[in-house]
């Protein structure tokens, strides 16, 4: 059985990086998702949004707190995770959160300039990533 989940919406906050006793940096941060769709036998739209938790781990977490702001649109792919608890006065409480194994901005609205992160020796440098020259990409369509 597969939970893999794909999710393209907008930050609702900016991205939120703490970090573990060991290290591990941790980055959450709100996803609305809003779906749009016709009404049957009218020309009226109607749309509903939905809210989600995102949780980052390790270098994705950095990434994303480096990246991202509120109001990106983002596409998010990871897994659906529920937690359950319980209040002090005995209600029962749950919610869904997206842990995320992939976060980029989308394209769709905007545009990106992409910055290649190396790791050497626990050292981080960037590097701009290469970039196609644009007669390449011309050339290579016709």
């Amino acid at each position: 059985m597969s939970n893999a989940t794909m999710l393209t919406g907008n930050l609702t906050r900016d991205p939120e990086i703490r970090y573990t006793r060991d290290g591990q940096a941790n980055t959450t941060f709100g996803l609305a998702v809003t779906r749009r769709w016709q009404a049957r036998g009218t020309d009226e739209w109607e749309e509903a949004t939905s809210f989600f938790d995102v949780v980052c781990w390790r270098d994705l977490a950095e990434n994303v707190a480096l990246s991202l702001v509120k109001g990106c649109r983002a596409v998010v792919c990871g897994r659906l995770e529920q937690h359950s608890w319980e209040t002090e006065s005995g209600e029962r409480r749950s919610r869904v959160e997206l842990t995320a194994d992939d976060v980029g901005a989308s394209l769709r609205f905007a545009t990106a300039e992409v910055t290649k992160v190396t790791r050497r020796n626990g050292i981080e440098d960037a590097e701009p990533a290469p970039v196609a020259d644009r007669d390449d990409i011309v050339a290579a369509g016709a």
